[in-house]
């Protein structure tokens, strides 16, 4: 469920796959991913070359369903495999910490208290590290409410983006 080479210079630090993604073994492989693609600017082909974007998720696999969506990630995965792979990729310039758990898990006491005021002082963060909501549909409301994302982070990502992969 990850994709990585030593090359990569941008890792997606995403949360943990979705069942859809679970049965094809293809990170962002669902709607999700359409709009992250959309989101950085590049096309599917370039999304998902390892040379340019290691795509490593808090977890490795479908934590089944909770009340409100999706369980959280498993923890052990984040516990027992994340730095050993990190380690792995010492291009690494950007990490785009996708979600509450890749946010908490990457910026620990250094994000905001909500998510929202994360992402909305991701400058603070910039360039080392960019925290994003998630771009699930579930998050609909969450980007209708701050259309400020789009309008003026947004940009920046995909500029950013575009420096580093071409």
């Amino acid at each position: 469920m990850f994709r990585a080479s030593p090359d990569a210079r941008i890792l997606i630090a995403s949360q943990a796959p979705g069942i859809r993604v679970h049965q094809s073994g293809i990170p962002f492989d669902d709607p999700s991913g359409n709009r992250l693609r959309e989101w950085l600017g590049v096309d599917r082909n370039t999304f998902y070359d390892s040379t340019l974007f290691a795509i490593i998720p808090m977890g490795f696999c479908y934590p089944g369903t909770g009340t409100t969506g999706d369980r959280p990630p498993r923890k052990e995965c984040a516990t027992t495999w994340r730095k050993p792979l990190l380690r792995q990729l010492p291009k690494i310039e950007t990490t785009l910490a996708i979600g509450q758990y890749a946010i908490q898990w990457h910026l620990g006491i250094k994000r905001k208290s909500t998510l929202t005021e994360t992402v909305r002082h991701w400058r603070d963060f910039f360039p080392e590290m960019i925290p994003l909501p998630h771009p699930s549909p579930r998050n609909n409301i969450w980007l209708s409410k701050n259309p400020w994302f789009e309008k003026d982070v947004l940009p920046w990502i995909k500029w950013h983006i575009q420096q580093h992969i071409g």
